[in-house]
């Protein structure tokens, strides 16, 4: 009878140890497709970022060229306000000289 129990008990140890076998089993079939995924993610956020890096570096380039045409168009326009400025003072010089020329007939 001794003996009996004794071989129940090592095949219940046995049937509990291959549960748990086929439960670690299952887990780590778990875990390596979870490991899977999250590189596929990280794949994909490294190549995101990477684009974003991409993208912001031609910004910049952008910025810096439309602030240089900034820069140059202002100073056209300021080129271009002086000479007016200076062509309104003519103008009113040849109108001022004019206006004498026709009080003198």
């Amino acid at each position: 009878m001794h003996m009996i129990d004794l071989q129940r008990d090592a095949n219940r140890q046995i049937s509990d140890l291959k549960f748990k076998l086929a439960k670690s089993e299952q887990e780590i079939t778990t875990l390596e497709q979870n490991v899977i995924r999250l590189e596929g993610q990280v794949a994909r956020y490294k190549c995101a970022a990477e684009n974003a890096e991409k993208i912001e570096d031609e910004l910049k380039a952008e910025k810096r060229k439309l602030q240089r045409e900034l820069r140059s168009a202002l100073d056209k326009t300021e080129e271009l306000e002086v000479s007016n400025g200076h062509l309104v003072k003519r103008l009113e010089k040849m109108k001022a000289n004019r206006s004498a020329l026709l009080s003198q007939q």
